[in-house]
């Protein structure tokens, strides 16, 4: 008999979101708020008081990454050996298609909270409920957005209990399926631009990753400074002027 019901769980949350609703909910990389349209996303903003610069990421899986983004052959070559290969968790930011069936049921004043710069971030592969969750979300059309379940500047958590109290009193469901796989890197996945190239977070495997684009497509990216050398809004958040 399994422990987690996974399916139920992620099918429970994804009718919540649907009546527009608040979600916390877990991932490998740490626990997140989600909501699918601009009301739940602006309660959730303003309840973990995120400067005005922050933007909000979507949940997704690959099939809707591949679709929703208009990156190259390259890059998405490099994406799918990290996701699919070594099976990590990435934050993948690039350049999009506004006319998704998902971005426009988002909503055009969602959309613009959670873009930069012609960019838009998509979390891949954080775990066995972040896989259900994000198909319910591609077969039914349900926006998935949101950001880590934190006080901005505050640092991922990795555990229901060290989430602070005002923002599990707005969730409308919270799944807790205790610490999270990668609570010992103390931070939020690895964001890269794939338009770019660029780093914007140092976070989750990001040793692994890096030397997944070194020995397979000859990247070089820049060596990690440490977590405790980083900022916390730049360790934890998907920050718009790294984007813009």
């Amino acid at each position: 008999m399994p422990t987690l019901d996974i399916a139920g769980d992620a099918r429970r949350t994804i009718d919540i979101i649907k009546r527009g609703g608040i979600a916390l909910v877990p991932q490998h990389t740490g626990y997140a708020m989600a909501g699918g349209s601009i009301d739940p996303l602006q309660k959730i903003y303003s309840t973990k008081r995120r400067g005005s610069h922050k933007r909000n990421a979507m949940a997704a899986d690959l099939e809707t990454q591949r679709d929703l983004m208009t990156l190259g052959k390259r890059p998405q070559e490099m994406i799918e050996a990290i996701v699919v290969d070594y099976d990590l968790p990435l934050g993948v930011i690039g350049t999009f298609r506004p006319d998704h069936p998902l971005l426009v049921k988002l909503g055009d004043t969602a959309l613009r909270a959670s873009s930069a710069g012609g960019t838009i971030g998509n979390l891949l592969n954080a775990g066995p409920f972040h896989k259900e969750i994000t198909r319910l979300s591609r077969e039914e059309v349900v926006p998935l957005f949101g950001s880590s379940a934190n006080l901005s500047g505050t640092g991922t958590k990795f555990a229901v209990e060290d989430i602070q109290p005002e923002l599990r009193e707005i969730a409308d469901i919270v799944i807790d399926y205790g610490l999270c796989r990668y609570h010992t890197y103390r931070r939020a996945g690895t964001l890269i631009n794939f338009s770019t190239m660029e780093v914007i977070r140092f976070g989750v495997c990001y040793e692994l990753i890096s030397g997944i684009l070194k020995r397979w497509f000859d990247v070089d990216l820049p060596k990690d400074p440490g977590v405790d050398l980083l900022p916390s809004g730049h360790v934890n958040e998907y920050v718009l002027n790294s984007v813009a």
